[in-house]
């Protein structure tokens, strides 16, 4: 079957966030308003300009695996294996009686297994070459959270890994959509994770000034769309989506939570970190998807906005929507859920997707944290009149419960690679 032809329901979802350890404490806290944001625990701070992050707290690796694997591997496959093991269980499928040579996943991370790297590299300066662990090198490289997904659950579909920066998470689920729209599978488990939330990446992103640097109210720093943000706050966790071919996820009687309508990419071909000020590739990668949707603008209801708290990428990414949505962008609800999350990175795209199947499935719009005051430059008060969106298009502070057609998510990366999804009702055809 080719893409034209075939159609990709989801039906399983998990998530491991700062908000919550699974599927149902994550929404019940972003639709409330709940931060998981606070000081950073994992190690010492004290020293950097942000200590300030979106945490997991209280995950027990050895739960999901055993001992011996969690000392040998990262904490972001940690993470994968525990989230495939939700959204296996979140779908009902029955993977006994699932051909496993047509069942794939492609799950990606931004940064990888730095942790475990960081750790290692002590050892090597305290005790010498003979304390590097031979698990290093599987331990940590990207695609082993794919790999030992793959190897735990014994699927032998397609397996892949992504690294596409903070678009990360959604090249994945685009990448998986392809695997099953052109036949190469007909499940897919699909995402983002990443627990890179320690020295040296904060670090780094503290260095580039990339950070918010509110330390003595950390549930407030991310403010996206707010005329007082300063930076984004990093996050962790896992996003996964299980995607099945319409026949498939029908065959066995399975409930969607949504369908999977379209994929968009584009390069801005610009700056390693800076998107241009006309937003031009974010344009095009929404009007991609909404093309390969076969959809119209109108038909959307909610964007889940990339929406990272930068003062330049908030307004450019807002530019873009006017651009691209016309006068329905204010019909439109547009939310960051990075406001209760911070940015989970390569995980940013998994987490959000998952955020916008619920956003379908139960019509409902999660609301943007910590927006007092919108940037003048996006009202328009400025005297820059190419956005002018109103401050309830953002939905501040409380959710909306409406109907929710279809959902478009957005993720942006360094490098400038764009990549959008989008999500509507899985009704009949």
């Amino acid at each position: 079957m080719t893409s034209k032809t075939r159609r990709v329901f989801v039906t399983g979802l998990s998530t491991i966030s700062p908000v919550g350890l699974d599927l149902e404490s994550t929404w019940k806290g972003l639709i409330e308003g709940r931060s998981g944001i606070g000081p950073i625990e994992g190690f010492d701070a004290s020293l950097f300009a942000s200590r300030i992050a979106g945490e997991v707290r209280g995950f027990e690796a050895d739960q999901w695996m055993e001992p011996r694997d969690v000392k040998k591997t990262d904490r972001f496959i940690h993470f994968a294996l525990a989230a495939a093991r939700m959204a296996l269980d979140d779908s009902g499928i029955d993977l006994d009686g699932t051909d496993r040579e047509r069942f794939g996943v492609v799950i990606g991370s931004g940064i990888g297994g730095l942790p475990l790297l960081e750790r290692q590299h002590k050892q090597y300066l305290e005790r010498g070459a003979r304390r590097i662990s031979p698990f290093l090198i599987p331990g940590m490289i990207l695609n082993l959270a794919s790999g030992m997904v793959s190897m735990s659950f014994g699927l032998r579909g397609p397996n892949s890994a992504v690294a596409t920066a903070c678009a990360t998470g959604n090249q994945a689920i685009g990448d998986a959509l392809r695997m099953i729209q052109y036949g190469d599978a007909d499940v897919v488990l699909a995402g983002g994770t990443e627990a890179a939330v320690c020295a040296m990446p904060v670090g780094g992103f503290s260095a580039m000034k990339a950070l918010s640097t509110r330390n003595d109210e950390p549930e407030r720093a991310s403010r996206p769309f707010d005329r007082d943000r300063d930076g984004f706050v990093m996050g962790e966790g896992c996003g996964l989506l299980l995607l099945e071919a319409e026949e498939h996820a029908l065959a066995r009687g399975a409930t969607p939570y949504a369908e999977l309508a379209g994929f968009g990419m584009s390069a801005d071909a610009y700056h390693m970190s800076a998107p241009p000020p006309d937003g031009n590739g974010m344009v095009r990668v929404m009007t991609n998807a909404l093309r390969d949707a076969g959809m119209a603008p109108s038909e959307i209801d909610y964007i889940n906005a990339h929406g990272t708290s930068t003062p330049t990428g908030d307004v450019i990414e807002a530019r873009a929507m006017r651009q691209v949505f016309g006068a329905h962008a204010d019909q439109l609800h547009i939310s960051s859920t990075k406001s209760a999350s911070g940015h989970l990175l390569g995980a940013a795209g998994g987490l959000e997707s998952v955020v916008a199947c619920l956003a379908v499935s139960r019509d409902m719009v999660p609301p943007t944290l910590n927006l007092e005051t919108l940037d003048p430059r996006i009202s328009g008060d400025s005297g820059d009149t190419d956005i002018c969106l109103a401050k309830e298009r953002f939905v501040p502070g409380e959710r909306i419960a409406k109907p929710v057609r279809a959902v478009l998510s957005n993720s942006f990366g360094f490098g400038g690679t764009n990549a959008t999804l989008i999500f509507r009702k899985a009704a009949a055809r």
